[in-house]
């Protein structure tokens, strides 16, 4: 008793006088922070649960070498008659691959600005006939396995939504927690002057028996890869 009389002593003095408070014998450390990569493993682990539980199929994180060789890998699986790709966002990765996938000896479709409506359509008719559709999605949603993608003339909205297989591929350091992240991200501007689409696994509908079909209104398959880049 007499112990505790002698430290509210001590504190009452201590605060009228506004003299630094005793040191403690047991500190409270400050929390430590998470590093960076831990965190980026924890929302790449995150979004590859998110996309599998959607039906999306979450093929690893590559460097940007091995993600040109896996997915001509994948394009050889399939034998695509027609591959589309468009322009990257973050790397330049989109013209590696097409360079890879034109070397294994696919015929390759790249969309190109226009502002003829006859053009635009010439390339929305050919896109509908390519089996493939690749990718760079500006950002990934790891709460919801989301991808959100940004409509630019050489990466129309048609590029994820006409061809049946879609194949995706976003940098690691665009793996964001949440759509609110994304959408900040993007800023007011960008997203008041593009059209954003959100690809939440393939496309999927159900009848008026309940059972889920997919492919109908949009690719029937979705895979996507993470590129971790060589310097990071």
């Amino acid at each position: 008793m007499a112990e505790l009389h002698k430290l509210v002593a001590t504190l009452k003095s201590a605060l009228e006088a506004g003299a630094p408070m005793p040191a403690q014998e047991h500190p409270v450390h400050a929390a430590v922070p998470l590093a960076t990569d831990a965190f980026r493993a924890e929302l790449v682990a995150r979004f590859a649960r998110e996309l599998e539980a959607v039906g999306g199929r979450f093929l690893g994180v590559f460097t940007p070498a091995k993600a040109t060789d896996r997915i001509v890998a994948l394009a050889k699986e399939t034998n695509p008659r027609l591959v589309a790709i468009g322009d990257g966002v973050a790397t330049s990765d989109a013209d590696t691959i097409a360079g890879a996938l034109d070397a294994a000896g696919f015929a390759l479709m790249r969309t190109a600005p226009t502002t003829d409506s006859e053009a635009r359509a010439a390339i929305r008719d050919r896109m509908a006939r390519a089996d493939i559709g690749i990718a760079e999605a500006d950002y990934a949603i790891a709460s919801t396995g989301t991808l959100a993608v940004l409509s630019m003339p050489t990466r129309p909205s048609s590029l994820t939504l006409l061809p049946p297989a879609s194949v995706i591929f976003v940098r690691i350091d665009r793996i964001v927690p949440d759509l609110a992240a994304a959408l900040d991200a993007f800023g007011s501007d960008t997203l008041a002057a593009n059209r954003m689409t959100l690809i939440t696994g393939p496309s999927r509908t159900a009848d008026i028996e309940k059972r889920i079909v997919l492919g109908v209104h949009g690719p029937k398959s979705l895979d996507v890869l993470v590129i971790w880049p060589h310097d990071d």
